[in-house]
C-alpha cells in the first residue's frame, strides 16, 4: 500500500484552540503526522510525495472565491492595526442575517466570517500551502484507488468539516470530496464515502447533498452533545436526486467497540446495496477511548476490526486520514487498521 505525504505540510501549525471559553493550546499538531509517519514506517509501506495539482483541481469540489480567501487572507489580516498572530473570526452571519440578504464583506475581519464556520479553524500563511498537499494526497490515494489498489493519505490538515466554501472543525480543504471526485472523473459510476471520525462529517454531507453519484455514511457521535453539534441526525437523508443517498447514524456517548462496529455494518450494507465502484474512508482515530476530547469508547481492537469489515466489501479504497489526537496511540491504531484491511 502507498502513503501519500509531504513534509511541507508540517508547515501547518495552529496554537489557537477555544474551548468552553478558554484560550488552549491547538490540538491538531505537527506530532499528530510524525506518529503516523513513524507507523507507515514500522509498517514498511512505501512513503510518496504526492504529485502536485492546481486550482482547478480544487474547483472541483470548492468555490474560486474561498480558495482565494484561503491563499490571500493571511496576508490581508497581517495588514491590519494590531493583528492576532493568526486569522480567527469575532463574528459570522446568522441565519437571521442572511434571511435578510447578508453579502460577502469586501473586508478581511468580515471575510473571515463569511468564510469559517467555527474558531477550530485558524489560519496563517502556511495554512494554504498545507492543506493543498494534503489535498494532492488524497487525491493521489483516488488515483490508486481507481485502478483497484488500497492507498493511503496522510491529509494533514483533516479536511470532513470543510464545506464547498466554508472552513471548520480544524478543516480548511474536503480531502474526502476531492477524493470522491477524483474516483468520479476516473470512471467510477458510483463512490462511496465511509466516514468513521468520531464527529460528523459536516461538510462532506453538504458538498453532496443533492448528488446521487456519492453515497455517504457516517457513524459519529450524537450531534446534540458533540460537534458540529447543528447537524450529522439521522434523518438527514439529503434533497433532490440525493435523497436516500445520505446516512448518519449518531452514537451515544460511551458508544463502545459493539456498538460502533454494528453501525458500520449497517452502513456497509447500504453501500454495497449502492453498488459502489470505489470506496473513500474518513479515517479519524478520536473515536479511540484514549481520545483526550473522546465521547466515544473504542478500543485498538475496535479499529482493526472495523478495518477487516471494510476488507470484506471488496471494493479499493482511498483511506483519508481526518481526526485523532493522543499522538500516543493513533500510530499503533493505524497499524490496527491498516493490518485490518489488508
Amino acid at each position: 500500500m502507498k502513503v501519500f505525504w509531504d513534509q511541507a505540510q508540517q508547515a501547518h501549525a495552529p496554537e489557537f484552540f477555544l474551548q468552553k471559553g478558554k484560550v488552549r493550546k491547538n490540538f491538531e499538531i505537527p506530532a499528530r503526522a510524525d506518529a503516523l509517519i513513524d507507523a507507515c514506517t514500522d509498517m514498511r509501506l512505501e512513503i510518496i510525495d504526492p504529485p502536485e495539482i492546481d486550482l482547478l483541481t480544487l474547483r472541483q469540489v470548492h468555490t474560486p472565491d474561498y480558495l482565494g480567501f484561503l491563499r490571500d487572507g493571511p496576508r490581508a489580516w497581517a495588514a491590519l492595526p494590531d493583528p492576532g498572530d493568526e486569522v480567527v473570526a469575532n463574528i459570522h452571519p446568522t441565519p437571521e442575517m442572511m434571511a435578510n440578504g447578508a453579502r460577502r464583506s469586501s473586508t478581511i475581519i468580515g471575510q473571515v466570517g463569511w468564510y469559517t464556520a467555527d474558531a477550530a479553524c485558524p489560519i496563517t500563511l502556511e495554512t494554504f500551502p498545507a492543506a493543498v498537499r494534503a489535498a494532492a494526497g488524497a487525491i493521489a490515494a483516488a488515483d490508486e484507488a481507481a485502478v483497484g489498489r488500497h492507498a493511503y493519505a496522510l491529509a494533514r490538515p483533516p479536511g470532513h468539516h470543510a464545506y464547498a466554501a466554508r472552513a471548520g472543525g480544524h478543516c480548511y480543504l474536503n480531502n474526502a470530496a476531492l477524493a470522491a471526485e477524483r474516483l468520479r472523473m476516473q470512471g467510477a459510476a458510483r463512490v462511496a464515502i465511509l466516514d468513521i471520525d468520531s464527529h460528523h462529517g459536516n461538510g462532506t454531507q453538504g458538498i453532496f447533498w443533492d448528488r446521487d453519484d456519492v453515497f455517504f455514511a457516517s457513524i459519529h457521535g450524537d450531534p446534540n452533545r458533540y460537534y458540529p453539534w447543528y447537524v450529522g441526525h439521522a434523518g438527514e437523508r439529503g434533497a433532490g436526486a440525493g435523497i436516500g443517498c445520505n446516512l448518519n447514524m449518531p452514537l451515544l456517548q460511551g458508544a463502545d467497540d459493539e456498538m460502533w462496529l454494528a453501525a458500520i455494518g449497517s452502513a456497509l450494507a447500504a453501500i454495497t446495496a449502492h453498488r459502489v465502484d470505489a470506496l473513500v474512508i474518513s479515517l479519524g482515530f478520536d473515536a479511540s477511548c484514549d481520545e483526550p476530547l473522546g465521547f466515544l469508547d473504542v478500543s485498538a481492537d475496535g479499529f482493526a476490526r472495523a478495518g477487516a469489515a471494510i476488507r470484506k466489501l471488496n471494493r479499493p479504497c482511498a483511506v483519508v486520514q481526518e481526526g485523532g489526537y493522543n499522538v500516543d496511540v493513533i500510530g499503533g491504531l493505524l497499524i490496527k487498521f491498516l493490518g485490518g484491511l489488508g
